[in-house]
């Protein structure tokens, strides 16, 4: 299998040197699940026309009314990089039209705001930033990688050009630090990094705007390929990484890879679910109506308490209470004799 790559150096102060405190190789990645090895929500959805993370942890599908779409877990990969999976949007109702204001970012990643300090974004330190992805595609042209400072509404992008359909291209794009607007140190979404696969007009007619400003519609989408507009077109993405410092596809760091442990605990910190059985204990009991209680630790410290969906229930209905970052109670509403009543499973989410 062909493999391109791109990316061009500057100049020769774009490399950090071998002692730089942001000589990252060893450190832990800054985007989880770049590798896309953690699928917790399943290998496969269909007919998808919402927005969210739907089957690759940490992967956001950004999501405005264009085309339906399935996304699934691929083992076609690039051959030789180490991965096992990609993740592959398949358009299934094509949208050669969209309305004005109709969007579609196959792949975005969100950051909290306290995970990325290092930026020194809105300083006079602050940090360049090479982000790295490989895309597979049917279609030639430019997919617009855009990173987007949501705290204070600014945005920088690049074009990733495909010249070779149906083949792995990796690209290799260096983005200069921002000076202007600082990220609060909190875990509210304040950052994102995302790909274009199609929009309406609204995001189109301007010019790509290749320098850090203030976010304007209509330079983010222009110049963009049309993904949504036939049920031919698909996109493959994987090996989605960001590094602090000017790099291009010779001086990147390897792709730093984590232990599956490792990598399923810092996706549960935003999402995850259990199916096992924890018995409803009795609480109170008033004649022959017994209220009954149990209790569920998360793996994990979540990002926020989180919204707990997908109750399991037998014998009686539970409910979630008394939600925490930590931990969840389960608890009846209504009172049942019944000794045979425990939660089977919940889903807990607390994305960005």
């Amino acid at each position: 299998m062909a493999l391109t790559l791109h990316g061009t150096r500057t100049s020769n102060t774009d490399v950090l040197t071998p002692d730089s405190t942001l000589d990252r190789k060893n450190a832990t990645p800054l985007i989880i699940n770049g590798d896309m090895k953690i699928f917790q929500r399943g290998t496969s959805v269909t007919s998808v026309t919402s927005n969210g993370c739907k089957i690759a942890d940490r992967m956001y599908f950004e999501y405005g009314t264009l085309g339906t779409w399935t996304i699934a877990q691929s083992t076609d990969v690039p051959t030789g990089q180490g991965f096992k999976y990609s993740q592959k949007y398949d358009c299934t109702t094509a949208d050669a039209s969209p309305a004005s204001g109709d969007y579609l970012l196959p792949i975005e990643y969100h950051f909290e705001g306290q995970d990325l300090q290092l930026l020194k974004k809105g300083t006079s330190s602050a940090e360049p930033i090479t982000v790295s992805v490989w895309l597979k595609s049917n279609l030639t042209g430019n997919f617009n990688l855009e990173i987007w400072d949501r705290e204070n509404d600014r945005q920088i992008s690049s074009a990733l050009n495909i010249t070779s359909a149906n083949t792995w291209t990796k690209f290799v794009k260096t983005f200069a630090g921002d000076t202007t607007g600082t990220l609060s140190a909190d875990s509210s979404h304040r950052f994102s990094i995302g790909i274009w696969g199609d929009s309406g007009s609204t995001f189109r007619g301007g010019t790509l705007q290749t320098s850090w400003g203030a976010k304007t519609n209509a330079n983010r989408a222009e110049g963009n390929v049309n993904l949504g507009n036939n049920t031919a077109n698909e996109l493959l993405v994987c090996g989605l990484q960001m590094e602090i410092g000017s790099f291009d596809a010779n001086t990147i760091q390897p792709f730093q890879f984590e232990d599956v442990g490792t990598s399923l605990l810092r996706c549960q910190r935003y999402y995850h679910d259990f199916t096992a059985v924890l018995w409803g204990k009795m609480i109170s009991s008033f004649g022959s109506y017994t209220y009954r209680r149990c209790d569920y630790s998360y793996p994990v410290k979540m990002r926020a308490i989180p919204t707990v969906s997908d109750i399991l229930s037998t014998g009686i209905t539970f409910s979630a209470q008394g939600q925490k970052e930590t931990n969840c109670g389960f608890g009846t509403n209504s009172s049942n004799a019944s000794t045979n009543a425990y939660v089977g499973g919940a889903k807990f989410d607390a994305e960005l």
